[in-house]
């Protein structure tokens, strides 16, 4: 037996519970690690709420988590890591516990802090493909917005390296962040448009909205075309001919083990705002909810 948060009905944070439950063995292709940290990603809230339950019903009681770091403690048949090993990835059945299952899991860098490490799964993966799936190119103007988020930000530095120009909305308190970054800031509210205009006088080839705060109308009409906007936060993109991503990418591992060199190497930088005590879990989420954080929230069991 081991130590995970739980939840057995939908609800707010307080329905988090710090239990006993049955350590999880690997199966076939899979590794147990003793976790190190799990990050804490909006979607673990949404499942928690039940805002989720018509496309991820829960099977109570549930471990909510979708991402750790951690080392190798038990190996499955045909396992891609060994006992011992530090490694990374996305997990099966939770991350808020002890102990943690990973499917594909990556080598973890001396060089990447664990909190960071944790990060780096859900968010970058996701930056990663949204970026594929607008295909921004060298030369190109990309408008992100949200863009000092956990994807936001990831996006913004990966497409920078790729010679694409960067124009991001942010709050006033994020515009030296972002632009330390290589990004062209801008402030997001009432009259971003102009704002973005002026940033980018050649015009903006694709938009990534990562914020979900009303803007899709106004960045279909600077791009003159709704295929060349992809939104992860706004649930009316349909009503704008807009797609909204969601899930898949990265069946191999290699697009998480290219974050990973990138963060060992100093090429990518994930902020962590704040650690918790896995008991703690609770709070983090009632942090995340009421928007307090600047970066990533880890839980350290």
């Amino acid at each position: 037996m081991s130590t995970a948060i739980t939840f057995s009905e939908y609800g707010t944070p307080d329905v988090l519970r710090l239990s006993e439950v049955t350590t999880p063995e690997p199966g076939p292709g899979q590794v147990r690690i003793r976790v190190r940290a799990a990050s804490v990603n909006p979607l673990d809230m949404k499942i928690r709420s039940g805002l989720m339950a018509g496309s991820i019903p829960a099977r109570f009681p549930v471990t909510p988590g979708l991402d750790a770091a951690g080392v190798v403690d038990a190996v499955g048949e045909g396992a891609g890591a060994s006992v011992g090993d530090a490694v990374l990835g996305a997990t099966t059945g939770g991350s808020y516990g002890e102990y943690a299952l990973l499917d594909r899991p990556v080598a973890k860098p001396d060089a990447v802090p664990w909190d960071v490490a944790s990060s780096l799964v859900t968010v970058g993966l996701t930056a990663a493909r949204v970026l594929a799936e607008l295909d921004v190119r060298a030369g190109q103007t990309l408008l992100i917005h949200g863009a000092a988020g956990s994807v936001g930000i990831i996006a913004a530095q990966l497409a920078v390296a790729r010679g694409v120009t960067v124009v991001g909305t942010v709050g006033a308190h994020d515009i030296e962040r972002l632009t330390t970054l290589g990004a062209d800031a801008v402030r997001y509210g009432d009259g971003w448009v102009e704002r973005v205009k002026a940033a980018a006088p050649q015009g903006v080839d694709a938009v990534l909205d990562a914020s979900g705060a009303g803007v899709l109308a106004e960045s279909v009409a600077l791009t003159g075309d709704s295929a060349h906007v992809v939104t992860i936060a706004d649930m009316s993109a349909a009503r704008h001919g807009v797609r909204f991503s969601a899930g898949g990418g990265d069946r191999t591992g290699d697009a998480l083990a290219e974050l990973v060199g990138l963060a060992a190497t100093g090429g990518l930088t994930v902020p962590v705002w704040r650690t918790y005590p896995l008991a703690e879990a609770a709070r983090a989420h009632a942090d995340l909810e009421a928007h307090r954080n600047r970066g990533k929230a880890v839980l350290l069991p």
